[in-house]
């Protein structure tokens, strides 16, 4: 009964909502079922292809009467459509006696040569720089954006369930997805409306936004950040098609020949003009590929409609379900321009059809072209501030005219939905923990303040034995002019409390004018990167690690103050000037000594080390997008490089200052998407000391004695094994994304993913700099004679969410307690 009344519901519900739909399954005599067949809407250019499981859904707002079904190897059939809904069609397939005409007929994989469809893809790849606005010299147009996420696969089962007892309102407004026909309830939206300017002379392109609206948690940052993910631009005329950090080969790359079968199916004329349909689908499975078809036109060869869908055997997580189609319209009889993107994801644990998930959509729209107007280059140098608060309150009016398509009665009623769940206790307690988990913090509205970060509460070190922490943060908005943070810890061994604190203020929003200050003191883990911490609020993972490697006992208590301004004159281009005051003393004396030579200590030794420094830092993100204007930004995507630049002047006398010196440090980090063969993750740091310091001052080559892996690091190393004034050092790790291991039977269907790494570290030690330092317990020296040097194999996704590295030791091998090999491993959720 409860089966019944679903259904019945169901279909009362896409009833009212579109004139044609049509759901089943395509199999062949045997009964197996056909993936990737063709359905298509008789006389329409309206289709889908079937999935993996040979199952189709497609709806339309138009009335049609007949399907045509067709697939290589098989006889085309045409079904009549009795009524306007249509569910549980089983379609028979029968295989084919004659070849089609022009088409050389296979089943499965097509041949790459005699093959009309691959003639015309190359014709596609020689005109692609000829079409769209890259014809004229300049161009403008509107761009109207909205994003939503929604829950899917809503049935009688979950609205009685227990969890949304007392929110059954919710479900009052339910709607069918036009692509999965899973029932969904809208629960987030996001509308944008832009000019967009461009000069294809000078390379210039701006975008200046003029309303932003949203309904939901828009002011969660983890949320808005993962929206942010779904505004990543892409041309399907690329090569390649980044979504969610994996990087998938377009239908339409020089590459596509390899990886996709294509098929010419169909010919007709589409807003008068004569085009060919093509069907693709990928030739292995378990690679980041698209299925689908496009309709391109005969004498321009520019894409008219086309349509994605990442099959479902594809090595991404989380993610059930990636459909993308595009219209694009005629404009001067030749020119193709884009007028529709639309794109869903379905957002899962599990890739079973009947799981539930997330979807979010975005669809943007395209409207009033222009061309060739010249403008200025200070026209695009002066960009609009996003952040306007103009642009977050426009009026009904403003709305009403910026959408280039109009919300539906589901869009509409999200903010009404969402001002009522956020009265209801029950709802409220569910979005709190949500938001516990994904931040790590509790917020307290009232007070305006957050209590956390909650996985920092407990920790280990051989120091203080086991350690807790409990801290606060000031909290009225994502985008706050100031904020205040602090911590206080208590470490059981040595009966000691710690605690940190820090302020920032932004002064000057145009060109991020910051200054911030804080002091700690606490027990620090360092020696774990190149660059000594400035951070008086951070901590590293080996300083509270549970299980370590070796004799983890070279900690420092430290004592810092720090006094910054900082700006950014030039987006992505911040320039940090300021000081800070340390104090630096071993922890553990017995194990592990920083002491140095001080002919002014009566003991001639002084375990204690008092340093002023005045840093400058340039730091520069080509690339780097951020949400947000207050003081504290979420950065939304990790593609950008980071170049950064470091002048420290240490000043000898001042506030008891001990050692006069200067260094100067740079780093270099890119990620590369190598196209189809995953992502490169490159670095490279070079640094010099100049003057006499001890031990605590110097630049350590980052160790790493905790089971964790960790980036930029030397897992094969002990903390403090190697010690330099003048180093470099590079680090390469390479993630195939399962590129290999889905060619290996055995493995493909665990979509696991290999990671290789290789690592060098090169430097020098001053005989001036070993003779001021006294250590008694571990021996002082750099890898000059020979560049220090490891590699690591690495096994990912295992059970989506485990990482494991073997990492191997290069040279070496005779220093104190060397470690040849080592295993580490990490834990996350990543795409």
């Amino acid at each position: 009964m409860k089966r019944f009344l679903s259904v019945f519901f169901l279909t009362f519900i896409t009833c009212v909502t579109a004139q044609t739909k049509i759901e089943g399954v395509v199999t062949d005599d045997s009964g197996m079922p056909i993936a990737f067949a063709n359905i298509i809407f008789a006389n329409s250019s309206e289709g889908t292809i079937t999935n993996d499981n040979g199952r189709f859904y497609m709806e339309s707002d138009e009335t049609y009467d007949a399907i045509k079904v067709s697939f290589i190897g098989y006889e085309t059939k045409e079904i009549p459509l009795e009524q306007k809904v249509n569910y549980g069609m089983e379609i028979i397939l029968t295989e084919s006696t004659e070849q089609l005409q022009e088409v050389i007929v296979y089943t499965g994989k097509q041949s790459k040569k005699n093959n009309p469809a691959i003639d015309i893809l190359r014709k596609i790849w020689s005109k692609k720089r000829e079409n769209g606005v890259r014809k004229f010299k300049q161009y403008q147009y509107d761009k109207y954006e909205k994003i939503e996420f929604d829950l899917n696969t809503i049935d009688s089962a979950l609205i009685k369930s227990k969890l949304f007892k007392g929110l059954e309102f919710m479900f009052e407004d339910l709607d069918t997805s036009r692509i999965t026909g899973k029932t969904y309830l809208p629960m987030f939206l996001n509308e944008t409306f832009s000019k967009v300017y461009g000069d294809n002379v000078m390379d210039r392109e701006k975008e200046d936004v003029l309303g932003n609206k949203s309904s939901g948690f828009s002011g969660n940052q983890a949320i808005t950040a993962f929206v942010e993910d779904l505004y990543s631009d892409y041309d399907i005329y690329d090569n390649y098609l980044k979504f969610f950090d994996k990087s998938f080969t377009s239908p339409l790359s020089k590459t596509g020949i390899d990886v996709y079968n294509y098929v010419l199916s169909d010919s007709t004329f589409i807003d008068n003009k004569w085009c060919y349909n093509i069907i693709y689908y990928p030739r292995r499975k378990n690679e980041l590929t698209f299925k689908g078809d496009f309709w391109v036109n005969d004498t321009t060869f520019a894409i008219k409609k086309i349509n994605m869908q990442v099959t479902k055997s594809a090595n991404i997580n989380w993610v059930k379900e990636i459909y993308i189609e595009q219209d694009f319209e005629v404009v001067s009889d030749s020119v193709f321009l884009l007028k529709r993107d639309y794109m869903l994801s379905d957002f899962s644990f599990s890739k079973k059809e009947e799981s539930r998930g997330v979807y979010g959509k975005r669809t943007t729209v395209f409207d009033n072209y222009n061309f060739d107007n010249p403008r200025p280059e200070n026209f695009y140098k002066a960009v609009a501030d996003p952040y306007d608060p103009r642009v977050f309150s426009q009026d009904i009016v403003f709305w009403k005219n910026a959408r280039l398509e109009s919300l539906n009665e589901d869009e509409s009623g999200i903010f009404k939905l969402l001002d009522t769940l956020k009265t209801v206790p029950k709802f409220r307690t569910y979005y709190d923990i949500v938001s516990i988990l994904g931040s790590g913090y509790v917020e307290i509205d009232k007070w305006n303040i957050d209590i956390g970060d909650i996985y920092s509460t407990f920790g280990y070190n051989d120091a203080e034995g086991i350690r807790m922490r409990a801290g606060a943060r000031t909290y009225f908005g994502q985008n706050d002019m100031w904020r205040l943070e602090g911590y206080m810890a208590y470490g059981f061994d040595d009966k000691k409390f710690k605690h940190g604190f820090s302020g920032k203020f932004l002064l000057d929003r145009k060109n991020r004018l910051i200054v911030s200050g804080g002091n700690r003191r606490d027990i620090e883990q360092l020696g774990l990167s190149l660059t000594s911490t400035n951070d008086v609020m951070g901590r590293s993972i080996a300083s509270s690690s549970l299980v370590t490697v070796g004799s983890n006992d070279r900690l420092t208590n430290i004592n810092l103050s720090t006094l910054n301004v900082e700006m950014e004159p030039v987006k992505n281009f911040k320039i940090n000037v300021g000081g800070s005051f340390r104090t630096l003393s071993s922890a553990l004396p017995d194990a592990f000594s920083l002491d140095y030579v001080d002919p002014a200590s009566p003991t001639g030794i002084s375990s204690e080390i008092k340093q002023f420094d005045l840093n400058t830092t340039l730091i520069y993100t080509p690339g780097k997008r951020t949400i947000g204007y207050g003081v504290e930004r979420s950065s939304i995507n990790d593609d950008y490089s980071t170049l950064v630049l470091k002048y420290t002047k240490g000043v000898d006398g001042f506030l008891e200052s001990d050692f006069d010196y200067e260094k100067i440090q740079f780093s270099y980090q890119q990620p590369w998407q190598i196209g189809g063969f995953g992502r490169l993750t490159s670095s490279v740091e070079l640094g010099k000391t100049f003057g006499e310091v001890p031990l605590g001052l110097l630049s350590v080559i980052p160790g790493n004695q905790t089971l964790f892996s960790l980036y930029n690091v030397f897992p094969n190393l002990d903390f403090y094994e190697f010690v330099t004034d003048t180093y470099a050092t590079v680090h390469l790790e390479h993630n195939f994304n399962g590129r290999l291991f889905s060619r290996i039977p055995l493995l493909r269907k665990l979509n696991l993913r290999e990671i290789v790494g290789v690592r060098g570290a090169w430097g020098q030690l001053s005989e001036e700099n070993i003779a001021l330092s006294a250590p008694t317990n571990i021996p002082l020296m750099a890898p000059e004679d020979q560049v220090y040097w490891e590699y690591s194999l690495g096994v990912g996704n295992i059970f989506k969410i485990l990482r494991i590295d073997f990492n191997f030791r290069g040279n070496y091998l005779d220093n104190p307690d060397a470690r040849a090999f080592g295993i580490t491993g990490t834990f996350g959720f990543s795409f």
